[in-house]
C-alpha cells in the first residue's frame, strides 16, 4: 500500500474525496499546506490525519520546499497529490519527486492551463469543460494525463456553477486515478 502526502491550500474539499476513499491502494500519511489556517488541516487532524502547516512568507522559496520535501520523507510518503494547492512548485522539488506527483485540474487539458478555467471553456463556447488528473511535471498543467471527466456547458451557466458540477466530477475522478496510480 502506498503512503501518500497531500497538499492543499484551503478547504480541501478534495483532500477528503482523497481520504474517503483511501483502502488497499494507498493511505493518506500527511496533509500539508503552505496555509497554516487552511480549514482542510483541521479536517484531517479531527480525522487522525498527521498534518503539517508552513507559510512561505519571508522565506526563500527552496528554504521552504526543503521543509515540506523533509516532512513529506520523514512520513514515509511515496506519492504526492495536489488537491487545490495553489503554489506552483519548483523544477528542483519536481525533479526530486518525478513521477510521483500527481494533480487535479479543472480543465479538460491540454485546454486551459492555469487559471479561471471555467470562464474561459464558457468564453469560448465550448460545448464541454471537465477535469483532468495529470503527472505533475516542470511544465504548468502539462504532464501525462491519466484521466478525464466531462461536464456540459449548460445554457447561461455561469463559472461558479460549471465549477460546482466540475468539483463533483473531481471527487470521483481523483481517488479513482490514485487508487490505480498507487496499485
Amino acid at each position: 500500500m502506498k503512503r501518500v502526502g497531500i497538499l492543499i491550500s484551503g478547504r480541501g474539499s478534495n483532500m477528503m474525496a482523497l481520504a474517503a476513499a483511501a483502502g488497499t491502494a494507498y493511505e493518506i500519511a500527511l496533509v500539508a499546506s503552505d496555509k497554516p489556517d487552511a480549514p482542510g488541516l483541521a479536517w484531517a487532524a479531527t480525522h487522525g490525519i498527521a498534518t503539517f502547516a508552513q507559510s512561505p512568507k519571508g522565506m526563500p522559496k527552496a528554504q521552504y520546499e526543503a521543509a515540506i520535501d523533509h516532512t513529506l520523507r520523514a512520513a514515509g510518503v511515496e506519492v504526492i497529490a495536489l488537491a487545490g494547492y495553489m503554489r506552483l512548485l519548483s523544477d528542483d522539488f519536481v525533479a526530486n519527486w518525478r513521477g510521483q506527483i500527481l494533480n487535479i485540474h479543472p480543465s479538460l487539458l491540454p485546454k486551459y492551463k492555469g487559471l479561471d478555467t471555467h470562464a474561459r471553456a464558457i468564453a469560448a463556447g465550448d460545448a464541454v469543460a471537465g477535469c483532468s488528473v495529470h503527472i505533475v511535471t516542470e511544465e504548468l498543467d502539462g504532464g501525462e494525463i491519466l484521466g478525464q471527466a466531462q461536464v456540459p456547458i449548460l445554457p447561461g451557466d455561469t463559472p461558479d456553477a460549471l465549477a460546482e458540477r466540475v468539483l463533483a466530477e473531481e471527487h470521483r475522478l481523483y481517488p479513482q486515478i490514485l487508487a490505480a496510480f498507487a496499485a
